[in-house]
């Protein structure tokens, strides 16, 4: 592009939309890289909104920009890796973003666009909490309408990075794509790597002028007079670089800007969607959810959280001299530090809350499931490594984590009766349910994790009077009272005074604590035992039916309807499969005795409940009917007796008791030809109707044979002592010819193998029949031995 001095930013603006049309997308990528490096800032500033917009869509979600969560390297492979390496950290368009930051040049976001909390704080004139939104708020332009955020360009390219996941709800993001491998997923891992090392420190920007520090963001207006609820903390870009000249800024505390900055917007574009007080309002059934998140936020959230946990457990071993520390602690070292208690604990909480409350009851609630345990173990992402020959048995959560656990304890108890209340309305027949609860389990089996909550607990519950100096103080979050680098004195160790303002900071002072290892939580935990009892036993029930039906399939049953097909008795159940029950019975098994372990389960309660459930089966091996009250309108289903339905445990024996001829027809069977076998059965039953009775009627061989081929007792029992169902039907009830098994897809199909096999082995049309009447009235022969007939009237 010659002469880029002298073109005009409008005219640049639509050449670069006129290539999008007109240019692949490789092309366009190359000239942008080209366009970068050659024009000066002042020539990019007009072209940098419309350029972030047209890669990460616009905020309405109409725009879908490059689509980057569906963009994935098996089916695109040269966009993937194009969009890769153009966004990459060092990639053309983060060398766009330093070059105009270096002018410090602003751009306007929208208010309106940001979470709801956040958005509904700044309309009322209240300033955030969080440094991320401070002097950057600005009154309309004269004649502009609604309020804006002044953000620099890295600020301006990370919000519309982050918001992207939420905005774009318009894309065509199918059941193919993993969410995991799309290049948005790998963009986020890549910022995160980047800008939150656990090695080294921050790259610096590629600049011109390598020690220039970029600046702070500085309003262009007046600002709107915010009232900010609590003391907001000082940025710890402002504690480490305040008073000191641009020019000469220490590198160092650049990194931090940048990856305080990163980890803010990701925190409140993907979590900041639900305050405490929203949260408490949420929990009233009538109020509508205003934000729903999605399985792929969830996995980007995690993913998030794993990497925080790296970060933080990446932090250099403290000195042994107090002074030292002090003297020698790097702004990114002390950024590890916090990162998690003071940018994420809070938002993640009631973001979890939301999600155990309001997700729906299906296998996709193992995303938020994950996401939740990932948090809960730190030390799975901790340096040091197990040793190896204890690979085999379960790692004990160390001594250090107890801090940890302590100032998270909502996240491990509250969290925890929430899954449980989720779990008792599940369906645990089904092996993902039962792989969520096995899951949660062995989370909290592992060796001294249990012990350590409970200690937390006590903390908790431990009287205020017992530690004088406490009883001035009051419980705040450290959001709302000074800086996260401020501890206390060295010489105070007040673990239970951390708890509790924990807890309250998260729940308000008016919250009542209800202890995971308490009377309550430990009758819902045996409720779970329960039904995880009554979910074996079904699973076990399944397996044995379909192991019978296996069993009684021969050959020749092909050519006949089953009992469940012609009575319409099929349960969905049946289909799930062998292997998927065995791994059902695996999974409730193993969390039956972790839960036994965490909660010390008394073994001979386990034993009568289990003895209780293996009794609710009749003497033939049937369920008994759900749990119902009798009233003058027949049997009432109780609470207990729906839920026994929904999930499986127990139905009604509900078996079609017509004239098997007249039922509907079926998918697997041949419209034409149940209509065209009816009519010949029909005539035949009604020619020969007097000499099957006589048949039927003998006491020898041929009599047993035709009873039990030509008639059902049952069904002629049930008519006889049934006068609903005798007045309803004027059918002759006697021996009967029924051709309608030919009419089955199978059953033609079987056919059709036996004609093909006897072909194949040259026998002709007429040989085949032959041989296929005489087994099956070598089947019948058996068949009738092992079954003797008897007369309707002896029913």
């Amino acid at each position: 592009m010659a002469a880029p001095y002298l073109q005009q930013p409008s005219f640049l603006l639509a050449t670069l939309k006129a290539d999008c049309v007109n240019k692949p997308f490789a092309q366009r990528c190359h000239d942008l890289e080209t366009l970068i490096e050659e024009f000066p800032a002042k020539e990019l500033h007009g072209i940098f909104p419309w350029l972030v917009e047209s890669i990460f869509g616009s905020l309405d979600g109409i725009i879908v920009g490059w689509n980057l969560r569906c963009l994935q390297g098996r089916t695109n492979p040269t966009e993937y890796s194009v969009a890769l390496d153009f966004l990459d950290p060092s990639g053309p368009m983060m060398k766009l973003v330093y070059k105009l930051q270096a002018e410090e040049y602003r751009y306007d976001f929208p208010v309106s666009y940001l979470p709801g909390p956040v958005k509904a704080s700044i309309q009322e004139q209240v300033l955030p909490e969080c440094s991320l939104y401070h002097n950057k708020v600005q009154f309309p332009s004269s004649g502009g309408s609604g309020l804006n955020l002044a953000l620099n360009p890295f600020e301006y390219y990370m919000f519309y990075f982050a918001i992207s996941l939420i905005t774009q709800k318009n894309s065509s993001i199918t059941q193919h794509i993993s969410p995991s491998n799309s290049a948005y997923f790998i963009l986020v891992d890549t910022y995160l790597k980047c800008f939150l090392p656990t090695e080294g420190s921050v790259l610096p920007p590629p600049s011109s002028n390598p020690g220039g520090a970029i600046p702070s963001p500085t309003p262009r207006s007046p600002a709107v007079p915010f009232t900010s609820y609590g003391m907001h903390h000082t940025s710890l870009l402002k504690r480490h670089i305040a008073h000191q000249p641009s020019v000469n800024a220490d590198p160092a505390s650049q990194e931090i800007w940048r990856s305080e900055t990163l980890l803010q917007i990701f925190v409140e574009m993907w979590l900041h969607h639900y305050s405490l007080e929203m949260y408490q309002k949420m929990q009233s059934p009538h109020v509508k959810e205003s934000f729903k998140p999605t399985e792929e936020h969830v996995l980007v959230v995690r993913l998030l959280v794993k990497h925080l946990h790296t970060f933080s457990n990446s932090l250099k071993p403290e000195p042994l001299s107090p002074s030292a520390h002090s003297h020698t602690a790097s702004p990114l070292e002390e950024f590890k530090r916090v990162v998690i208690p003071r940018f994420v604990q809070q938002k993640l909480y009631i973001f979890l809350q939301h999600c155990f409350g309001h997700w729906p009851l299906d296998a996709s609630f193992r995303a938020v499931l994950e996401m939740w345990l990932s948090y809960l173990q730190p030390w799975r992402y901790a340096p040091e490594k197990p040793p190896q020959t204890a690979e085999l048995l379960p790692r004990s959560v160390s001594e250090k984590w107890a801090a940890f656990i302590q100032e998270n304890l909502l996240m491990y108890t509250k969290l925890f009766v929430g899954f449980l209340n989720r779990t008792l309305r599940t369906d645990l027949v089904s092996p993902k349910n039962a792989l969520m609860v096995f899951r949660v389990a062995k989370v909290f089996a592992q060796p001294n994790l249990a012990e350590m909550i409970l200690k937390g607990e006590q903390l908790f519950l431990e009287p205020e009077l017992v530690i004088p100096h406490r009883q001035h103080r009051l419980f705040m979050t450290p959001t709302l009272g000074g800086s996260f680098l401020s501890s206390w004195p060295p010489t105070i160790t007040d673990a239970s005074f951390k708890v509790k303002s924990h807890v309250y900071s998260l729940e308000g002072q008016d919250f009542q604590y209800k202890q995971m290892f308490g009377t309550e939580v430990r009758n819902l935990v045996l409720k779970l035992a329960q039904l995880i009892c009554q979910a074996q036993q079904t699973a076990k029930s399944i397996s044995d039916h379909s192991a019978e039906t296996t069993a009684s399939h021969s050959f020749f049953s092909w050519f006949k309807f089953t009992t469940s097909e012609m009575n319409g008795t099929g349960n969905d159940l049946d289909e799930i499969g062998q292997d998927s029950i065995k791994k059902t019975d695996e999974y409730l098994e193993k969390a039956l005795e972790y839960l036994c372990q965490i909660f010390k389960l008394n073994e001979a309660q386990l034993t009568q409940m289990m003895m209780k459930c293996g009794t609710a089966q009749d003497e033939n091996g049937k369920k008994q009917l759900p749990d119902c009250t009798e009233s003058e309108d027949g049997l009432i289903l109780t609470p207990l007796g729906r839920y026994q339905m929904i999930n499986g445990l127990r139905r009604f024996d509900v078996q079609y008791q017509g004239d098997a001829e007249l039922q509907p027809i079926r998918s697997y069977e041949n419209a034409t030809l149940v209509r065209l076998l009816y009519r010949l059965s029909s005539a035949l039953n009604e020619r020969f109707a007097d000499r099957m009775d006589v048949l039927c009627s003998r006491e020898d061989f041929v009599g047993r044979f035709c009873r039990y081929h030509l008639t059902n007792p049952h069904l002629v029992q049930k008519i006889r002592y049934s006068p609903v169902l005798k007045d309803r039907t004027n059918q002759n009830w006697g021996p009967r010819i029924s051709l309608r098994f030919l009419a089955s897809y199978r059953t033609l199909i079987s056919l059709l193998m036996l004609y093909f096999i006897a072909s194949w082995f040259h026998v002709g049309p007429v040989g085949c029949t032959f041989i296929i009447l005489c087994s099956y009235f070598l089947y019948a022969v058996i068949m009738t031995f092992f079954f003797e007939g008897q007369k309707p009237h002896e029913q």
